[in-house]
C-alpha cells in the first residue's frame, strides 16, 4: 500500500499472548469473544478486590452499628457501656479490659444537629462513618479534659448555630461517638460518673433531653461488631452507601462501586455471574488483609524492623493514613480490619501524652503462634508509662478477645497479683494450662488455635517512643 510506514511493534497486539490469567485470543488486534470473556471477568475481580481494600474501614464501622441496631439501640441516646469492663463475650475488634468503654452513634438524617453533653476526666473520639477522624473529645480534645457540650451538624447544614458548643462539621450523617473512662479510682466510681454526666441528644429537644439509656455490655454474648468475610459484605456496603449522602466519597472510590453496581439511590441487583466474582473478590480480599496483618506489607509499621515482629497500627504513626499525599492502602487496611478507633491521640509522639500500641501476631523469627504450647513474653524494667500499660490476648479469626476459662485474657499493671522480676522485669506466659509457679502471669491460649497480643502503652514516655526501651519477643518455652 501506497501509505505504508514503519509500525512499531510495541503498539501493535500478537494475535496470541500469554497471560497469568490465561491464554488471550486476538484477530488482528481485535480480542476474541472468549477473551472478551476473560478479560472482564479479570477486570471485574481486581476491582473487586480493590474495591474491598479500600471500603474496609467503611464496613467495619457500619458492622458496629449494625452490631448495635441489632440489640435495639438505635436512638443517640441509647449508649452502650461496658460498666463491669469488657470480656471476651462480645465480638469487636481488638477491645480491651483495661478502661471502660462507652460508645453510641449519631442519626442526624433524622435528629439533626446532636449535642454531646461530656463529663470531665474522658477520652474519646468521633470518626465518620467511612471511619475517618473527625474530632477528639476529653483529654486530647478542645474540651482539654475539662468535659463541656459539643455540637454536631449534618452534612451542608447552614443554619443556625447557638453560642457554647464545641462545634463539629462531619461529612456523613452517621458518626460513632466513642469514650474511655480511666478506672485508676476503681471500675464502679469510673462507671457511675459517666452515668451520672454523659448525654447524647438531638439540639432540638435541649429544653427537655431525653435521660440516656445506658445499655450494660460487659458479659454479654449477642453483640457482633466485626465486619464479614463473605457475599454479605457487599450488602453491607451496598447500605452504608445508600444511608450516607453521596458526597462523603472522593469520585474515584464512587466510580470503583458504581462498576461493581454499588450507587447511591439504584438498586444493588448482581447477576448470578457478578454475585460469583464478588463473593471470589471477598474470598482473595480477606486472604490479603490476613497476610497483610502478620507479614505487614508496610515496612514502616515494623516498629524495630524486619527481624522482629513487633508492629503498629499507624504505619510510621501516620493516623491519616497518607505519605506524601498518597494513600497508604496497606496501612489503612491492617489498622481497620483489625481494630477501631481512628484518633492522632492513639499514634501519639509526645511524651506523658494519649496511648499508644505494640502488636505481636507471630513468635520471634516469624513462626505462627500456637495455641497449644507454652511461650514467654518479657518486658524489661522500668515499663515506661505514665498512666499503666497492658497485654491481652486476642482470636485471629474475629480480631475480637479470645474466648477461654478466664474472664479477662488479659494482664495489666494494675494487678497487684503480678510477681515482678527481682531485676524490675516482668515475664508473661501464654500457654493452656498456667507453668508451674506462674498461675498469676499467665493468660490461657486454646490448642489448635492461634492468638495474638497487643501490649498498650498508656501515657508513653520517652524510652518508648524513642525506641531504647524495647519490649521482648514472644518465644516459644516448650
Amino acid at each position: 500500500m501506497k501509505m505504508t510506514t514503519d509500525i512499531p511493534p510495541e503498539i501493535t497486539t500478537p494475535d496470541v499472548v500469554d497471560t497469568s490469567i490465561g491464554t488471550l485470543n486476538f484477530f488482528d488486534g481485535v480480542p476474541t469473544e472468549e477473551t472478551i470473556d476473560t478479560v472482564y471477568d479479570y477486570m471485574d475481580r481486581a476491582r473487586a478486590v480493590q474495591a474491598y481494600v479500600s471500603t474496609v474501614p467503611g464496613v467495619s464501622q457500619f458492622a458496629m452499628r449494625q452490631g448495635q441496631r441489632d440489640i435495639g439501640a438505635t436512638k443517640v441516646n441509647q449508649i452502650l457501656i461496658w460498666d463491669k469492663l469488657a470480656d471476651s463475650k462480645s465480638l469487636f475488634l481488638t477491645g480491651n479490659s483495661s478502661t471502660i468503654y462507652t460508645w453510641t452513634y449519631t442519626d442526624l438524617a433524622n435528629d439533626g444537629p446532636t449535642v454531646i453533653e461530656l463529663p470531665p476526666g474522658m477520652l474519646g473520639v468521633v470518626d465518620d462513618m467511612w471511619f475517618r477522624y473527625v474530632t477528639d473529645l476529653g483529654i486530647a480534645g478542645p474540651d482539654q479534659g475539662k468535659g463541656g457540650k459539643y455540637l454536631i451538624l449534618p452534612p451542608g447544614y447552614d443554619g443556625e448555630v447557638p453560642d457554647g458548643y464545641f462545634v463539629v462539621r462531619p461529612a456523613t450523617y452517621g458518626n460513632w461517638i466513642f469514650m474511655r473512662a480511666y478506672i485508676s479510682d476503681g471500675v464502679d466510681k469510673a462507671a457511675q460518673g459517666v452515668r451520672d454526666n454523659l448525654k447524647t441528644y438531638p439540639l432540638s429537644m435541649a429544653d427537655n433531653p431525653p435521660e440516656p439509656e445506658f445499655i450494660g455490655m460487659s458479659g454479654r454474648g449477642d453483640y457482633n461488631a466485626v465486619l464479614p468475610n463473605d457475599y454479605s459484605y457487599w450488602e453491607m456496603l451496598n447500605q452504608l452507601v445508600q444511608e450516607e449522602p453521596i458526597g462523603a466519597h472522593d469520585p474515584e472510590t464512587r466510580g470503583l462501586l458504581a462498576a461493581l453496581g454499588i450507587a447511591k439511590g439504584e438498586p444493588f441487583a448482581p447477576d448470578a455471574r457478578m454475585k460469583a466474582i464478588l463473593t471470589d473478590a471477598i474470598a482473595i480480599g480477606n486472604a490479603y488483609a490476613r497476610a497483610n496483618t502478620v507479614v505487614p506489607k508496610d515496612s514502616d509499621q515494623r516498629i524495630y524492623g524486619p527481624d522482629s515482629e513487633w508492629v503498629m497500627a499507624f504505619a510510621n504513626k501516620d493516623s491519616t493514613f497518607l505519605v506524601d499525599g498518597a494513600r497508604r492502602y496497606d496501612s489503612r487496611l491492617w489498622m481497620h480490619y483489625n481494630a477501631v478507633v481512628v484518633t492522632p491521640a492513639m499514634a501519639v509522639t509526645a511524651p506523658g501524652k494519649g496511648s499508644d500500641y505494640g502488636i505481636a501476631g507471630m513468635a520471634k523469627g516469624g513462626e505462627i503462634l500456637d495455641g497449644g504450647k507454652t511461650y514467654k513474653l518479657t518486658l524489661p524494667p522500668n515499663v515506661p508509662v505514665k498512666d499503666f500499660w497492658s497485654v491481652t490476648v486476642y482470636d485471629p479469626q474475629t480480631r475480637s478477645m479470645l474466648q477461654t476459662d478466664q474472664t479477662f485474657p488479659a494482664l495489666d499493671s494494675y494487678n497487684e497479683n503480678m510477681q515482678q522480676n527481682a531485676d524490675g522485669s516482668w515475664d508473661i506466659y501464654f500457654a493452656p494450662e498456667a507453668p508451674e509457679g506462674q498461675e498469676n502471669n499467665w493468660i490461657q491460649t486454646i490448642p489448635e488455635k492461634s492468638w495474638f497480643i497487643i501490649l498498650r502503652m498508656y501515657g508513653p514516655l520517652e524510652p518508648w517512643l524513642n525506641k531504647t526501651w524495647v519490649p521482648g519477643e514472644i518465644e516459644l518455652v516448650e
